[in-house]
């Protein structure tokens, strides 16, 4: 292993191409958060705890509107893969750059999350049916929080919304697809067939790991398995690197070794390397490609600037979106989602930073 650079990611987009059109196109799991600062007495009620990520109970179904009638909460258009659409179409500075396809609810809340989503100049495209829109309560304590996700609707995308004339004609404008790998928990069927138009149309195919679970649930990691030919880059963190190469067998191998193993995994889209990228919060960003690793330093931001580490990696992600959307190589892709992690995590939330982006590329 080596700190060689790696090969250039140039030809995996003609930026010349992505003019007057959304060229990122992401798929996944739409929820709106609400967040809202709130008393000890409030978190004593729901049964959370601060620091802790955890899925809706029954007995939580009541808390989102009651927060909302009793505190001053913050409507932000949340889920994995929105975040990382919203974050790169601030960084592109390209209007009409994105869109975003998912499944909310006829309700007010799905109302806010298109209103929240669309006001971040996303062209979002929702399926919308019966269920209540998914909702994350963000409740926020001393700078620290608790999230509890609802996904309600979000759960309810079909492959039908999919093959709709509308939808397809946005899949036939874009040239990069993203999604998280939750999104497999949900309709692994449509992003086979976002893979296959792919394979079938020389684009580019982005996933996220987005967790360990995806990989230690066997049905999720058969859907993982059957997608991964198609995909040109692959995403994750220390953790998620660390569980897929217990997973797959690869025992007491480094994430760097897991990177390369992944990378040389069968593809079926072209002949073009897949390039798998693994952050690790302030340690260096791995980058495998072509059989070399390369590694990028983290520019580390003062503690007294970190507002909110949740998020980080969706920004990433949209940061690295937005220029290798422009045509950049490997090195300008990891810089700008560094730069797009280090302005969100300075917000409380995933929340885009006022004002047009003023990334300045080196």
């Amino acid at each position: 292993l080596n700190n060689a650079i790696a090969p250039t990611a140039t030809w995996f987009l003609d930026a010349s191409d992505t003019v007057n059109m959304a060229a990122i196109l992401g798929i996944g799991n739409p929820l709106l958060d609400i967040s809202a600062v709130v008393e000890q007495d409030v978190l004593d009620k729901w049964g959370v705890q601060l620091n802790n990520a955890i899925l809706a109970e029954e007995k939580h179904a009541p808390m989102y509107a009651e927060l909302a009638s009793t505190h001053d909460v913050e409507y932000i258009a949340g889920g994995a893969t929105q975040n990382s659409i919203r974050v790169a179409q601030w960084m592109s500075g390209q209007p009409g750059s994105t869109a975003y396809v998912g499944c909310i609810g006829q309700d007010a809340f799905g109302e806010k999350l298109e209103t929240a989503a669309k006001a971040d100049g996303v062209n979002v495209c929702y399926m919308k049916q019966e269920k209540p829109t998914g909702t994350c309560a963000v409740l926020v304590k001393g700078g620290e929080r608790s999230l509890i996700a609802n996904l309600s609707a979000a759960n309810e995308y079909k492959l039908d919304h999919f093959n709709t004339p509308e939808i397809q004609k946005v899949l036939e404008a874009s040239k990069i697809i993203y999604s998280s790998g939750f999104f497999l928990t949900v309709s692994a069927e449509t992003a086979i067939a976002c893979g296959q138009h792919v394979a079938a149309t020389g684009k580019t195919y982005c996933l996220n790991l987005a967790a360990p679970f995806i990989m230690q649930v066997p049905p999720f990691k058969a859907a993982l398995d059957n997608l991964m030919p198609y995909c040109d880059f692959v995403f994750g963190n220390e953790s998620e690197a660390a569980t897929y190469g217990e997973v797959a067998g690869y025992t007491g191998e480094s994430i760097e070794q897991v990177a390369l193993k992944i990378a040389a995994l069968p593809k079926s889209s072209g002949t073009r390397p897949r390039v798998v990228v693994f952050t690790q919060g302030k340690d260096p960003t791995i980058v495998a490609c072509g059989g070399v690793i390369t590694k990028y330093d983290v520019p580390l931001l003062a503690k007294e600037e970190l507002v909110d580490s949740n998020g980080a990696g969706d920004a990433f992600v949209g940061g690295f979106l937005a220029y290798l959307c422009k045509g950049g190589d490997l090195q300008d892709c990891v810089s700008a989602g560094n730069w797009a992690a280090r302005q969100i995590i300075q917000q409380s939330g995933c929340k885009i930073p006022a004002g047009n982006c003023k990334y300045m590329q080196s």
